[in-house]
């Protein structure tokens, strides 16, 4: 695996925004505290950590919305205002790109560093592993 996102492209959903990433990364952090389960909607938010001129918008700049939460130092989300994507944004203090690992196209081949906030967690994380695996919805 590789510990650079080289020319690594990515967007919403529905396609109104786009972007390349192109850099170190620092970190790749899966997030299960209580703020990053809310704002995905499921057991953890993927995010890899950057530079913050890593990144180059190639549409859509326009349709970002940013969101931070006045009752927290740190914690930020960008999305598309259209289909409520999550995309990259630089974090509050500036030192630092963060990127949703889903709004990247493909595989980034970097692996998670660690699991943080993991008391946090939902039950029913820890048995991921054990359930069955389908590619495609399973007929039942």
């Amino acid at each position: 695996m590789t510990n650079t996102l080289n020319a690594a492209s990515g967007g919403c959903l529905c396609g109104a925004v786009r972007f390349v990433v192109n850099g170190p990364v620092s970190a790749f952090h899966l997030c299960h505290c209580d703020r990053c389960r809310h704002s995905t909607g499921s057991a953890f938010a993927a995010n890899l950590f950057t530079v913050p001129d890593a990144i180059t918008w190639e549409q859509g700049e326009d349709q970002i919305k940013r969101f931070e939460l006045p009752t927290a130092k740190h914690w930020t989300r960008q999305f598309c205002a259209t289909c409520g994507s999550g995309l990259p944004y630089v974090n509050r203090s500036g030192k630092f790109l963060v990127v949703p690992a889903g709004s990247l196209d493909g595989d980034p081949a970097v692996t998670p560093d660690d699991r943080i906030f993991w008391s946090e967690r939902p039950h029913w994380v820890d048995a991921v592993e054990e359930s069955p695996t389908f590619d495609r919805y399973p007929t039942r």
